[in-house]
């Protein structure tokens, strides 16, 4: 068996490894709101959020496509040999998965794609230089990366005030028991959103090994098979759950109602799904929790933890470049192994 394709192999492995734990990870983003206000059960909610995962993961791959192409060119990385194309990658996987799991044992909600898009350019970097990024759709990345959450918390705040102005004068207990039912609808929704983004990323990841390698011609769309099993490795995933995140952005940011979880859910639902459409990566930890502060600001500022939100930003903001010096370093470590 080549080194190659060991190689391949092994990125296979491990971006199937990183969805499997984006989906544990990522789990709270989905089904935290409805969990913590009741509207499902802990464990209805999550595998909820699984099946929804997996259903939204097999809809699209124009973000795979774009994960693939626009960071860095598969072709760029292979030119002094496929080898080297084959440790940047890996060495991404590993940095992204590290700093997964240290995030993911801290209950802190952080980014999988921060860590992930982090990771494949500090590994690039490290291999080639910084002429290696493609410089206009990394930026067009980061873009989205930057605005969508800030898009988020100016929408759910829009959204909840239009509730608090058509809802002012029912009944609120009335209210909220209907809006727990509603829940039910926008967690599947926001589920099913999560898996047209999320899950991509991991498929873009393998496209483009297998690119780098010359087993994909450069202009090939992503393969059944590894649209298949990344879904089904983050449906895995999500199915596990990830309680401490739950607890983070389910009751850490505010005290969360069901007409306060309706709004949050539709919120980081449109965010998402129309990041998806136009082929753009995007944080869905970012837009779901920003979705969560913009509902809050506009319930009750004062109601809003803002020092649970302060610490999540510091994360979030960390998060590239603490990612992309790990995977610097594994590239280092591969490239004297391989």
């Amino acid at each position: 068996m080549s080194l190659i394709l060991i190689l391949t192999i092994l990125i296979v492995i491990c971006a199937l490894a990183f969805d499997f734990i984006n989906g544990f990870h990522d789990t709270a983003n989905a089904i935290a709101t409805s969990v913590s206000t009741k509207a499902l059960k802990p464990r209805h909610a999550i595998w909820l959020a699984a099946i929804m995962n997996f259903v939204g993961a097999m809809t699209f791959t124009g973000v795979a496509k774009t994960i693939s192409k626009d960071i860095v060119n598969p072709f760029d990385l292979s030119t002094s040999g496929t080898h080297t194309g084959s440790i940047v990658i890996l060495a991404a996987l590993l940095a992204a998965v590290a700093w997964n799991l240290i995030t993911w044992y801290y209950g802190i909600p952080s980014s999988s794609s921060h860590a992930l898009i982090g990771s494949i350019a500090g590994a690039a970097v490290a291999a080639k230089g910084l002429n290696v990024l493609n410089y206009q759709g990394f930026i067009k990345i980061l873009e989205a990366l930057i605005l969508s959450p800030i898009l988020a918390f100016v929408v759910g705040y829009i959204i909840y005030s239009i509730f608090k102005v058509v809802f002012k004068n029912f009944n609120l207990a009335k209210t909220n028991r209907n809006f727990r039912f509603i829940q039910i609808a926008t967690a599947a929704l926001q589920s099913y959103s999560h898996g047209t983004n999320d899950a991509q990323k991991s498929m873009g990841i393998i496209t483009m090994a297998l690119i780098a390698t010359n087993y994909l011609p450069e202009d090939s769309g992503v393969p059944f098979w590894v649209q298949f099993s990344c879904a089904l490795a983050m449906g895995i995933g999500t199915s596990i759950g990830g309680w401490k995140i739950i607890k983070t952005v389910g009751g850490k940011i505010m005290k969360i109602r069901p007409i306060n979880g309706v709004a949050a859910d539709l919120t980081g639902a449109g965010i998402i799904f129309g990041a998806s459409l136009i082929h753009l990566p995007v944080s869905t930890t970012h837009v779901i929790s920003s979705g969560i502060l913009g509902v809050g600001s506009a319930h009750r500022i004062k109601g809003v933890k803002w020092n649970t939100a302060q610490r999540m930003l510091i994360t979030w903001v960390i998060t590239l470049p603490i990612s992309a010096l790990l995977a610097g370093i594994c590239y280092f470590i591969l490239s004297l192994i391989f």
